[in-house]
């Protein structure tokens, strides 16, 4: 599903980002360019969704990564 229309950003790139690390609400902000040009800025205001599945994101690799050990 889409998070965002203005930049194409899908939950799974929210999730992968969370994986690579960013689950800050401002390094998802910097990460995909929200309230830039050619942002209505919807999604920053609704960071706190990104923020949830980033999280989530992150959870399920080092779940992942403990359970190959």
């Amino acid at each position: 599903m889409y998070m965002c229309l203005c930049k194409g950003i899908t939950e799974s790139d929210v999730r992968e980002a969370g994986r690579a690390g960013f689950v800050m609400p401002s390094q998802l902000k910097c990460k995909f360019g929200l309230k830039q040009d050619g942002s209505c800025g919807r999604c920053a205001k609704h960071i706190h969704e990104f923020v949830e599945l980033a999280i989530e994101g992150a959870s399920a690799f080092c779940q992942t990564s403990v359970n190959r050990s």
